[in-house]
């Protein structure tokens, strides 16, 4: 009984160690140069847009400031 309950727990401890290995491996494969210049370029767009929309937003604005308030 007692072998059987140290080679579980030995499977145990060795299935959690490859999974936080492997898990580690490819994080740090995942990241590289590309990953991050794609992620700035995607960054400067969706500012861009928002930038824009908001000067759209202010030019909507101002028109609506003439008319007659109906």
């Amino acid at each position: 009984m007692k072998v059987l309950v140290v080679s579980l727990v030995v499977v145990a401890v060795g299935l959690i160690g490859l999974f936080v290995f492997v898990g580690w491996r490819d994080r740090r494969r995942l990241s590289s140069r590309e990953d991050a210049e794609a992620a700035r370029d995607a960054r400067s767009t969706q500012e861009r847009y928002a930038a824009e929309r908001h000067g759209v937003q202010g030019e909507v604005w101002r028109r609506g400031q003439g008319s007659s308030g109906m």
